[in-house]
């Protein structure tokens, strides 16, 4: 491990989130590139988002993509919606796993009676819930066995059914997941990782403890953190600005779901911060060049475009481009573009 500390600046911190994130170039179209994609998981609580979110990053992206087998969706960190890479199942399940027995049994348990009454069969949660004679949301619990997969669209309630528990430690599963945190969020720290995954204070201290020596100590604007050794030279790599690029960002996405500081090293205007991190329902993002420059929601066709500058005439035309490539499925005509400047 090395013990002088990194100083990073700003424009190489969010640098580096765009290179990981594919958000300054999209990826080729395929499996890989959907399983990078969803890296750190795809929060996909808002309808589409996840499908939004893999469509700001890969090429040729179509409403059934999230039907790819590839993909599955699982109630995944604080117990969100996300769609992950199917191989990844035992990160964002596992990963998340109590360390105490207790919880730990009780999750084993729904997992078994909840097995035992689909018996290979896809249910409504709902409808399962009152089978078992659990209040619907207590079946979130199993989640971290690994062993409950889901599928929702916003429209109507999750469907759920089993899958084999995933044959993972579960404490390399979290280790895994405190580097794909770390890879995606960093510079981070494991009061970061617990708020993110859902876990206590310790279960997060104790994993960064155990990964360390693959860690480099860091300071950044908004104070001491960690990045992945392995993604130092992607920090320190020269890059110039991303001018003229443009992505639509929906709630949710990985880019901008942070909290605390975080928050104020990519938005750094107070007023701006409180009109993307609403009390409720968040808004998209508009990325333009490498910066947050606005908010955007949709309304059926129309999307609403509020931006925060001037934008070029370039940066505009993209986002209309951005707007009217968006892969939504049964849509009442085109999109239509509004600005609200």
């Amino acid at each position: 491990m090395t013990t002088q500390r990194l100083d990073l600046i700003r424009e190489q911190i969010l640098g580096h989130r765009r290179t990981v994130g594919a958000l300054d170039e999209r990826l080729a179209p395929g499996p890989d590139a959907l399983r990078r994609a969803a890296w750190a998981g795809l929060q996909d609580s808002m309808p589409r988002a996840a499908l939004l979110s893999i469509h700001a990053r890969v090429e040729g992206i179509e409403p059934e993509t999230l039907e790819d087998p590839s993909l599955v969706q699982v109630w995944g960190p604080r117990f969100s919606a996300y769609v992950i890479a199917a191989e990844d199942r035992a990160v964002f399940t596992l990963g998340r796993s109590p360390d105490d027995p207790g919880r730990r049994q009780r999750g084993e348990r729904l997992a078994d009676r909840l097995e035992a009454f689909l018996d290979g069969r896809r249910m409504p949660y709902g409808e399962a819930g009152r089978g078992l004679g659990v209040p619907p949301n207590a079946l979130r619990y199993a989640a971290p066995t690994g062993r409950l997969l889901i599928r929702w669209d916003g429209a109507r309630q999750p469907v759920i059914w089993t899958a084999p528990t995933p044959d993972v430690v579960p404490v390399e599963a979290r280790e895994e997941l405190a580097r794909r945190y770390l890879h995606v969020f960093g510079p981070a720290t494991s009061a970061g990782f617990a708020a993110w995954a859902g876990l206590r204070p310790t279960q997060s201290r104790a994993t960064f403890d155990a990964i360390v020596d693959a860690l480099i100590p860091v300071r950044t604007p908004i104070g001491d953190a960690w990045i992945l050794g392995s993604d130092e030279s992607t920090f320190r790599a020269p890059r110039s600005a991303p001018t003229g690029i443009v992505r639509l960002l929906p709630s949710g996405d990985a880019y901008f779901l942070l909290q605390g500081a975080d928050r104020e090293l990519l938005v750094p205007d107070a007023a701006r911060r409180g009109e993307l991190w609403t009390p409720r329902v968040w808004p998209g993002g508009v990325l333009a060049s490498g910066e947050v420059v606005g908010i955007w929601r949709r309304a059926d066709a129309n999307v609403t475009i509020r931006t925060w500058r001037w934008l070029t005439t370039r940066e505009r035309h993209g986002v209309e481009a951005e707007a009217a490539s968006l892969p939504l499925p049964g849509l009442d005509g085109s999109i239509r573009v509004r600005w609200d400047d």
